[in-house]
């Protein structure tokens, strides 16, 4: 069955062109026809370029250091298409996904001004990202209204019916490029339930080694738009198999336009990403069984560009960039200069986004705080070791609650603190998903099974945990020593832990505890805890929340 919006498979009209050939077949005309008749012209080669985004997370705007935005990216992405153009190439604009989630003056519009950028950027297609459940199903309704290019998942269903398209076959000056969608099957445990009551988010290898087969007898080049992560050499830790891993299981895809692991995607050797990018440097992308993968960070800070030429059933990467979106380095005086050259914002775009600024920035400056340093939440360090911004959160919650400590998951945890004034939008940066708090009583037994699920996180997955309350000692993946306020924990002692309700029902990873008799949904919401913390208790002093040696690992 051809899906919606694919290209079918043309009419087969043999039949009708045999027969009204019969009468001149028999007059003895056939002759003159084969003699007459020319093999079809080939095809000239095609020159294609993908240009490709992922991990928006929101920032329609640029930054604090006038970074990145929608408007820079349309006159970058503009140029690149010009260039494209007057070498007598065509192009297509992918993106890997999340687009919702990480900026508030988004967040409270529900992505409007994001989805409605995309559509003036001219995007092609982009893949279901994990975030695009972090709203209700209505929102996720209405923000597939706002733009008229597909998401594409082929492993998403709904109603035993694929809720999404699997695929979209473009047509390119006589070549057909199939661009296939893939979502993590993490995505099951990073959302809350309510936001998936009747969806299925199957396991995205076995969807595509039925598909692809379908894709390369139909077109010239197939392409994987994924939110499935990229991950060296296929070292997952506790992470769904992500790209690597499938371009070794399912062979015949050309092209892997990755998200989701939010890295740029630059090899220094076989299976050895580059973890030091500098913007600007040259980048070589993963090659997997035949299967080239790229991936453009995070955040709109690069649009990655992949030339091919397609030529005779060949297809050929001639060049592959990652372009910065007036990303800045930081000189000695302390004064910051783009890596590339400045690009200019697009008025149109810019003027277009604008409104969406001003309504969002007036209900988020209102000042809730003071620090006399910044509180870490980098995304690098915070989901591989403790930091001050963990632990503070962690102890706004047990605060609140009244629990003896607090565990929060480290993806929960998407920016850090800054030094000087904190107002309620760098708050909700931080903890940008309404999650509520939970308050579970555990038996000291209950309790050190679970730190031992914690124990188990692997450095760099969102599950790591940041915590406040507990002092931990981990050797590898085993818990050694647990304490919480620095004594041990007794078995048949009962301990009250405080987490928030996504990692309650088992998200990320943690063992689901919502449905234990001891656990209570408390209703306070995160981001309105952190806030109440921080007016109640500025000047924040960061070194009262060093995390010094509650968490050991060796």
């Amino acid at each position: 069955m051809t899906p919606p919006n694919s290209s079918p498979p043309p009419p087969r009209r043999t039949g009708l062109v045999l027969a009204a050939l019969a009468p001149l077949l028999a007059g003895g005309v056939a002759g003159l026809l084969a003699g007459c008749a020319s093999p079809a012209a080939p095809r000239p080669p095609l020159k294609l370029t993908i240009l490709h985004t992922n991990d928006h997370h929101g920032r329609f705007w640029v930054n604090s250091d006038g970074e990145g935005g929608m408007a820079a990216r349309k006159t970058l992405i503009d140029a690149q298409r010009a260039e494209v153009a007057a070498a007598g190439g065509v192009s297509l604009l992918l993106d890997g996904g999340d687009v919702n989630t990480g900026v508030p003056e988004s967040d409270l519009q529900d992505a409007e001004p994001d989805f409605k950028g995309m559509n003036r950027l001219g995007y092609d297609a982009m893949a279901v990202g994990n975030h695009e459940f972090d709203k209700p199903p209505e929102v996720l309704a209405k923000q597939r209204g706002w733009i008229n290019f597909p998401m594409l998942a082929a492993n998403i269903y709904r109603g035993g019916e694929r809720m999404f398209e699997p695929y979209r076959i473009f047509e390119l000056r006589g070549y057909k490029i199939a661009v296939l969608g893939l979502t993590t099957d993490d995505t099951s445990k990073m959302v809350l339930p309510d936001n998936l009551k009747g969806i299925e988010i199957r396991r995205p290898i076995p969807e595509a080694a039925q598909l692809v087969p379908l894709l390369r007898a139909q077109a010239d080049m197939v392409i994987a738009t994924t939110h499935m992560g990229h991950y060296p050499d296929g070292n997952r830790g506790v992470n769904a198999p992500g790209d690597v891993e499938m371009a070794r299981a399912v062979p015949g895809l050309d092209l892997v336009v990755g998200g989701h692991s939010q890295n740029p995607v630059c090899m220094l050797a076989e299976n050895q990403r580059n973890e030091a990018y500098v913007p600007g440097t040259a980048c070589s992308p993963d090659r997997q069984n035949g299967s080239w993968i790229v991936q453009a960070h995070e955040w709109g800070k690069y649009v990655g560009r992949a030339d091919f030429v397609i030529d005779g059933g060949k297809i050929e990467l001639l060049r592959y960039q990652l372009l910065p979106v007036n990303q800045k380095q930081k000189l000695a005086d302390g004064s910051q200069v783009t890596y590339t050259a400045p690009i200019a914002e697009a008025p149109d775009l810019l003027a277009f986004l604008q409104p969406f600024q001003l309504a969002g920035q007036g209900r988020l400056m209102i000042p809730v705080g003071q620090t006399d340093g910044v509180l870490d939440g980098d995304r690098a360090r915070v989901r591989r070791q403790p930091t001050n911004l963990g632990r503070l959160v962690a102890t706004a919650m047990m605060a609140r609650t009244g629990a003896d400590a607090a565990l929060i998951n480290s993806g929960g945890l998407r920016d850090s603190l800054p030094a000087g004034q904190i107002t309620y939008r760098d708050v909700l940066k931080v903890q940008p998903f309404g999650n509520t708090l939970g308050v579970i009583s555990f038996s000291g037994t209950e309790l050190l099974a679970y730190l031992q699920a914690a124990a188990r996180m692997s450095p760099g997955a969102g599950g790591y945990p940041q915590t406040a309350g507990l002092q931990l000692r981990i050797a590898g993946d085993q818990l050694i020593e647990a304490r919480v306020a620095g004594q041990l924990i007794e078995p048949t002692r009962i301990y009250r832990l405080a987490v928030n309700n996504f990692t309650a029902i088992g998200g990320d990873g943690y063992p689901k505890i919502n449905n234990h008799p001891g656990y209570i949904n408390s209703g306070f919401n995160d981001a309105e805890v952190l806030r109440a913390y921080l007016e109640a208790h500025s000047p924040i002093r960061i070194a009262d929340f060093a995390p010094g040696g509650d968490v050991t690992r060796r």
